[in-house]
């Protein structure tokens, strides 16, 4: 992949970059929701991303091109400007911008800047924390800055929350940062506190991407965050990582029927994440996939952020040959369901799936066999 960004910045810029850098996309592989919850969560770092190359200018203007628009957008050194339409994508390398004073570290003053991906947008592969990871090692580059990983990782979390302004947790930067080839990355969110954990041989992903999402997405993830706090309050614990089944069951008359469901996901969700750490040395991936699943079976009933073709191609994927379990990856709202199998499931059983889902809904999702890969890195 530098190659092909210092080609194509070259064309753009008419020069070569002084950095490269690459962040991967990631799996959700178990854990929805509790990160901003206090509690654990495993994911994959993938073999797709972000790659971002970038050269210093003197003149302090900051130039910024994306592959998905093919159009220079130019902002003056030194000012941050939220932007809608074609230039959106700019707002995670803004917001990149806008943290690293908040760290201790200086921001770039002028560049000119690329991005290119080969991750699917709104796939629940987290784009945008690939985008902040990438961009914020581009930017310590050109400045001679090397700050610890965990810094990088909480920098991207910084731009995703103060001027993106979405209120995820550590999980989609965590695992990008901390990535790595054949592994899983365990976050415990609280700490945070990250370990990465070898993924057992044979294991595979596929990624059903359905391309629907709801039109109040924003509106809803930011409601369940505002849930999950209103039940952690109401129970007495700060986040709810801290409360107990017990405790919910013993305070279910003071909770809403909404709260209820969000903490018994999350709090269950945590104990799963758990118990998919214990079984991960033994390499029973059938019973590692079950866990996948029930995963699944709780965002649909009780923290209710799946969604009909979530749901159908999840049944559909537990009833085909060399499924270990399915699960939907991400937000939800809409996106992407993974799938683990054996080696043994092909393209073909994929795109029967995909088939099926095709006769049901009128079109058919995007399939992507994924592998794990290595973690953000300068190139």
């Amino acid at each position: 992949m530098k190659d092909k960004l210092a080609a194509q910045f070259q064309k753009i810029f008419g020069r070569q970059p002084d950095a490269v850098t690459h962040a991967p996309g990631r799996i959700e592989f178990i854990g929805n929701h509790t990160d901003y919850n206090g509690g654990t969560v495993l994911g994959a770092s993938i073999d797709r991303g972000v790659g971002v190359a970038i050269a210093r200018r003197s003149d302090g203007q900051r130039r910024f091109y994306s592959g998905h628009t093919d159009e220079i957008i130019t902002l003056p050194g030194g000012h941050l400007r939220k932007l809608d339409g074609k230039g959106s994508y700019t707002n995670y390398a803004q917001g990149v911008l806008a943290a690293l004073p908040a760290f201790n570290l200086k921001a770039p003053e002028g560049f000119d800047y690329l991005d290119m991906s080969d991750l699917p947008v709104g796939a629940g592969l987290s784009s945008s924390a690939a985008v902040e990871l990438a961009s914020g090692l581009a930017f310590l580059a050109i400045t001679g800055q090397n700050p610890s990983r965990e810094t990088l990782v909480k920098i991207g979390k910084h731009a995703e929350n103060h001027f993106v302004g979405v209120p995820c947790g550590i999980l989609d930067q965590g695992v990008s940062g901390f990535g790595r080839k054949n592994h899983l990355v365990f976050i415990d969110c609280r700490g945070p506190r990250f370990e990465t954990v070898p993924l057992p041989a044979g294991a595979h992903f596929w990624i059903f991407n359905t391309h629907t999402k709801h039109a109040l997405v924003d509106g809803l993830y930011a409601a369940r965050h505002k849930e999950c706090m209103d039940a952690a309050k109401a129970l007495g614990v700060g986040l709810l990582v801290d409360a107990t089944p017990a405790a919910l069951e013993a305070a279910r008359g003071r909770l809403d029927e909404a709260a209820y469901k969000r903490a018994k996901h999350v709090i269950d969700e945590i104990s799963r994440v758990d118990a998919t750490c214990k079984v991960l040395p033994s390499g029973d991936l059938a019973a590692v996939g079950r866990l996948l699943t029930a995963s699944h079976r709780s965002s649909q009933t009780l923290f209710e952020n799946s969604t009909a073709e979530l749901d159908f191609l999840v049944d559909t994927l537990e009833k085909t040959p060399h499924v270990h379990g399915a699960r939907l990856t991400g937000g939800g709202f809409g996106g992407a369901v993974m799938a683990m199998t054996s080696g043994a499931f092909n393209s073909t059983q994929a795109q029967g799936v995909a088939a099926a889902y095709a006769a049901r809904f009128g079109s058919a999702p995007d399939v992507l066999h994924m592998q794990t890969g290595d973690g953000a890195q300068v190139l």
